[in-house]
């Protein structure tokens, strides 16, 4: 089938991989623009950019696709990728966490005599979790599972009917990034069964959304990441792990903002070790244990700033003293 890709990260690309390796042909891909990052601030191209390029598949990079937009350069794009998108030849549209909304116009093209329509590409299993970061809201409320939901696309955020859902188990130790690989390659999946599904004619079975349990998934700022002591081992055990890769949970030590990466609930600890909020208590073999407002935390893996991810039992056992706390704060 020729299709017309809109996305953006590693998680999109992954797709389009999967899609190009069934023998589907990109014929157009939308991927936001290119972004300045890092140190040195240079400009970097997004996964789904970098496939099309060794693809030779036509781009468009528009800042957005408004075509009522206030803002004239933005609307002068979004015109232009909309007529590019008229004149182009495709069956079917996909979109993974593209990051532009796709206003319904371009449903509509997608929607023309001979198509099949628009189809997402959504981390959780909706309506769980609709918006931008359900893979961290997942792992930071707890939640013991999750999935892949592959959606017919209307103009509502994340609200339109599923046509394949499929569940993963979220494992205790779980991190954002460990969680996202295995998302994404079950979404990579699930898409080409969508396809291959609508290429055999076998059809499409379109299932609305419930009303009831509905939560959206909020973008992930960086204010977020400093860790607040006073909440329970097992509140900061979450967002350590929702956090990695990005932002990253934080907390100041002796001036310096200290990343935490790894940690877990201890299994069982001595009575006795007590201390204020933040403090590190005692140490293991693995780790550092930690006093939360409720409980202890097992640190297991920090970084120091322009340092290495290192041992928190390591990094830490250097800098404990007999006659002073050695305490983490909010800066």
């Amino acid at each position: 089938m020729k299709i017309v890709f809109a996305g953006t990260p590693e998680f999109a690309a992954q797709a389009m991989r999967a899609l190009d390796a069934a023998g589907h042909q990109v014929v157009l891909a939308l991927t936001q623009p290119d972004r300045r990052a890092g140190r040195g601030m240079h400009l970097h191209i997004s996964p789904v950019k970098e496939f099309a390029l060794e693809k030779n598949i036509p781009i468009l990079q528009p800042a957005s696709l408004r075509l009522n937009s206030v803002d004239l350069e933005k609307r002068t794009q979004a015109e232009a990728a909309y007529q590019q998108l008229a004149n182009t030849d495709f069956d079917v549209m996909i979109v993974v966490a593209y990051g532009l909304i796709l206003p319904q116009a371009v449903l509509d093209l997608a929607e023309q005599k001979g198509r099949h329509g628009c189809f997402n590409i959504h981390a959780s299993i909706l309506p769980r979790w609709r918006g931008a970061a359900p893979i961290q809201r997942a792992i930071e409320a707890g939640d013991s599972k999750t999935g892949v939901s592959i959606m017919k696309m209307d103009a509502g955020l994340d609200t339109g009917d599923t046509v394949l859902v499929r569940e993963l188990n979220i494992a205790p130790t779980e991190t954002s990034a460990t969680l996202h690989d295995r998302l994404a390659l079950l979404g990579a999946q699930l898409i080409v069964e969508t396809l291959e599904s609508i290429a055999k004619g076998r059809g499409l079975s379109f299932t609305p959304q419930a009303h009831e349990g509905v939560n959206y998934a909020e973008k992930i700022l960086k204010a977020e990441a400093e860790i607040d002591w006073q909440l329970s081992a097992v509140e900061i055990d979450r967002r350590i792990r929702a956090f990695n890769p990005f932002p990253g949970a934080t907390s100041t030590l002796e001036g310096l903002a200290i990343k935490f990466w790894h940690s877990r609930i201890p299994r069982a600890v001595p009575e006795l070790l007590v201390g204020q909020p933040g403090e590190v208590v005692g140490f293991t073999k693995d780790g550092a244990l930690l006093q939360c407002g409720n409980g202890l935390l097992e640190v297991l893996e920090i970084q120091k700033p322009g340092g290495k991810k290192m041992s928190a039992n390591t990094y830490l056992q250097t800098h404990a003293s007999s006659s002073k706390a050695l305490r983490f704060h909010k800066e």
